[in-house]
């Protein structure tokens, strides 16, 4: 299932469920079909996504085969997202939405 996210001051960005899930968990929001995130949220957001990044393994390399996108290439166009939308000088946020609430099941 596709998560769009768009931001007030960024734009949209479109990510797989399996993709946003462990991102927004890991901010604390819900995996619902839509859901916010303001900017007075965002400091915290991206210090988590940050840390989170720092902490995910490397993917190992395996000869013959392509390599997998890994979390740290996929949380950092959204980490973009979050700054841009923090650093806009009038009230911002980040709405998300989806055909359904995407929770693991």
């Amino acid at each position: 299932m596709l998560v769009t996210f768009r931001s007030s001051e960024a734009g949209e960005m479109f990510m797989m469920a399996d993709i946003a899930r462990p991102l927004l968990k890991a901010i604390g929001k819900p995996c619902t079909a839509k859901g916010v995130i303001d900017k007075s949220e965002v400091p915290v957001a991206v210090a988590t996504l940050e840390r989170l990044v720092q902490h995910a393994p490397d993917m190992p390399e395996e000869e013959g085969k392509p390599l997998p996108i890994s979390l740290r290439q996929r949380v950092w166009p959204f980490i973009q997202l979050l700054n841009r939308t923090r650093q806009a000088k009038k009230e911002g946020r980040i709405i998300w939405e989806a055909a359904a609430d995407f929770e693991e099941g």
